[in-house]
C-alpha cells in the first residue's frame, strides 16, 4: 500500500492514469467536433424534411441554433459537477454520462433514415434537435469532471508537472478536433448525413472504453457527500465563487466570439477563394486550422515564449489571459476587414479574397485561445478548494454558456421576418469586435486587483 509522504521528493514521472484520460479526450473531442464541424453546413445546405424536400435554415437561423446548442453543452457542466462532487465522484460520473453521449450521436444518425421511418417517428429536424440535446447533456455533463480528474492525479510531489500536463491535455483535445474538421466535411459530401453523424458515435464509444480501461490506474477522490452544498455555497467556498464570478462573466464575451468559428466563420469561408496550398478546401474544413495551430502553439508558448517573456514581466495566469483577450479583438478586427473585402469584391465583380486571410485570423484567434482557455482552465482548478474543484471548473464552462446565449440573442433580436440579420455583412463582425474590446479592458482592470491563491489535493497514494 502506498504511503503518504510529509515532504515528498519532486517526481518526474506522470501519474499512471494520465495516458488513459488524454486518450479518452482525443476520441471524445473527435466525436464532438466531428459532429459540430458539419452542423452549420448540414443545417444550411443538406437538411431535408420527412418527405425528402429541402428544409434549409438561413445563416442567421443556423447561427442562432448552434449558439443555443453550445450554450446547453456548456450549461450541463454545472449539473455534471454537482453530481460528481456531491454524489458519484468524477470517475463514475464520466463513465455513466458518456453512455448518454453515445445515444445522442445515434439519434443524429437517424436523420438519414428512409422516409417511411421518418414519417412514422420524427422528422430529420426532430432527430437533429433530440440528438443535439442529448449530446449537449453528455458532452457537458462530463466536461468539468474530466478536467478536474486530470488535476486530481497530482499531489505535492508532482505538482510541478501539472501546468505542462494541462497543456498536453489541451493538445489531446485538438488532435481529435483536427482529425474531425478534416474528415467529417468530406464524409458528409461523400456518404451523406447518416454516415457522417454516426462515425462520431462510434468514436465516442471508443472513448468510453479507453476511459474504463484506466479505472485501476486513476487516483479516485471521493465525493464530498451531504455537506457539500453548505461548504460550497455558504461556507469557505462562497468567497471563492464571488471572487471568480467577474472573471467568468467577462470571458463569456471571449467565448461568444470564439464559438462563432463553427457558424459565422464557416459562412464567411464559403464566400472566399478556398484554393490554398494547391487544394480547394471545403468551407467547414478551414476550422482545422485552429486545432492544428494549437498543436504548434502549446509547445511554442510553454517552452519558448513564456520563459522569454518571464524574464521581462511576471506572467501570472490573469496577465496571460488579459493578453489573450486583446488578441481576440485583433482576430475579429481582421475577420471584419475580410468581410469588407468580400463585399467590395462582389460589388465590382472582382475575385474574392483568398482563404489564406482567414487562416491568418485563425492563427491569431488560436494564440488568444492558448492564453485564455488553457490558462484559465488550470487557474479555475487551482483556485478552487479541494472539495469543489468540479464545481468551479463547471462555472468556468458556464461562462461559455453565457457567451453563446449572448450570440443567440444577438442573432434572434437582429433577425428580420425572413430570418436574415439586419447586421449586414461586416457590421455583424465589427459589432462583436467592439464588444470584445470593452470586455478585454474591464478584464485587465479587474485582474490588476485580484489576489491569487492555489489549492491542490493532498498527496494521494499512487497505484
Amino acid at each position: 500500500m502506498a504511503r503518504y509522504l510529509s515532504a515528498p521528493l519532486p517526481s518526474r514521472k506522470l501519474p499512471g492514469g494520465i495516458p488513459f484520460i488524454i486518450g479518452n479526450e482525443v476520441a471524445e473531442r473527435l466525436s464532438f467536433y466531428g459532429m459540430k464541424a458539419i452542423l452549420f453546413t448540414f443545417m444550411t445546405k443538406h437538411l431535408l424534411d420527412a418527405s425528402g424536400a429541402a428544409s434549409f435554415y438561413t445563416e442567421t437561423e443556423a447561427r442562432e441554433a448552434i449558439a443555443w446548442f453550445n450554450s446547453l453543452a456548456y450549461f450541463f457542466p454545472i449539473i455534471g459537477a454537482l453530481i460528481s462532487d456531491c454524489l458519484w465522484g468524477k470517475y463514475r460520473t464520466i463513465l455513466y454520462i458518456s453512455l448518454f453521449y453515445c445515444v445522442g450521436h445515434g439519434l443524429l444518425g437517424l436523420m438519414d433514415a428512409p422516409p417511411a421511418f421518418l414519417q412514422a417517428t420524427l422528422s430529420p429536424e426532430g432527430y437533429m434537435m433530440a440528438g443535439l440535446f442529448v449530446i449537449a447533456l453528455g458532452a457537458g455533463g462530463i466536461k468539468p469532471c474530466v478536467s478536474a480528474h486530470v488535476g486530481d492525479q497530482f499531489g505535492k510531489s508532482n505538482q510541478h508537472l501539472l501546468e505542462a500536463t494541462f497543456g498536453w491535455f489541451y493538445v489531446g483535445i485538438n488532435l481529435g478536433a483536427a482529425a474531425a474538421f478534416l474528415l467529417l466535411p468530406w464524409m458528409l459530401g461523400r456518404f451523406g448525413a447518416g454516415a457522417a453523424f454516426l462515425l462520431p458515435g462510434v468514436v465516442m464509444a471508443l472513448a468510453t472504453l479507453i476511459f474504463w480501461s484506466g479505472r485501476k490506474r486513476f487516483v479516485h477522490v471521493p465525493p464530498a457527500g451531504p455537506g457539500y452544498f453548505k461548504r460550497a455555497f455558504a461556507g469557505p467556498g462562497l468567497p471563492i465563487i464571488l471572487k471568480l464570478t467577474p472573471i467568468f462573466v467577462l470571458i463569456a464575451v471571449f467565448w461568444s466570439l470564439f464559438d462563432q468559428t463553427a457558424a459565422a466563420w464557416v459562412a464567411q469561408a464559403g464566400k472566399m477563394d478556398r484554393n490554398f496550398l494547391g487544394i480547394v478546401w471545403h468551407e467547414a474544413q478551414i476550422g482545422a486550422v485552429n486545432p492544428i495551430c494549437i498543436l504548434l502553439f502549446v509547445p511554442l508558448f510553454n517552452y519558448v515564449l513564456y520563459p522569454l517573456l518571464g524574464r521581462v514581466i511576471k506572467l501570472t495566469p490573469l496577465r496571460k489571459a488579459g493578453f489573450g483577450m486583446f488578441l481576440m479583438v485583433g482576430a475579429y478586427a481582421l475577420t471584419s476587414t475580410i468581410e469588407e473585402w468580400i463585399i467590395a469584391a462582389e460589388a465590382i465583380g472582382a475575385p474574392a479574397p483568398n482563404i489564406g486571410w482567414q487562416v491568418l485570423a485563425y492563427a491569431v484567434l488560436t494564440a488568444a485561445e492558448v492564453l485564455v482557455s488553457i490558462t484559465l482552465l488550470q487557474f479555475s482548478y487551482t483556485e478552487a478548494r479541494p472539495e469543489m474543484k468540479s464545481l468551479i471548473v463547471g462555472l468556468f464552462y458556464l461562462s461559455v454558456t453565457l457567451g453563446n446565449v449572448f450570440t443567440a440573442l444577438v442573432n434572434r433580436l437582429s433577425a428580420d421576418a425572413q430570418g436574415n440579420s439586419i447586421l449586414v455583412g461586416a457590421e455583424y463582425y465589427w459589432f462583436f469586435t467592439w464588444v470584445m474590446a470593452g470586455a478585454a479592458l474591464l478584464f485587465v482592470l479587474y485582474a490588476a486587483f485580484y489576489r491569487e491563491r492555489t489549492y491542490l489535493q493532498e498527496e494521494s497514494p499512487q497505484p
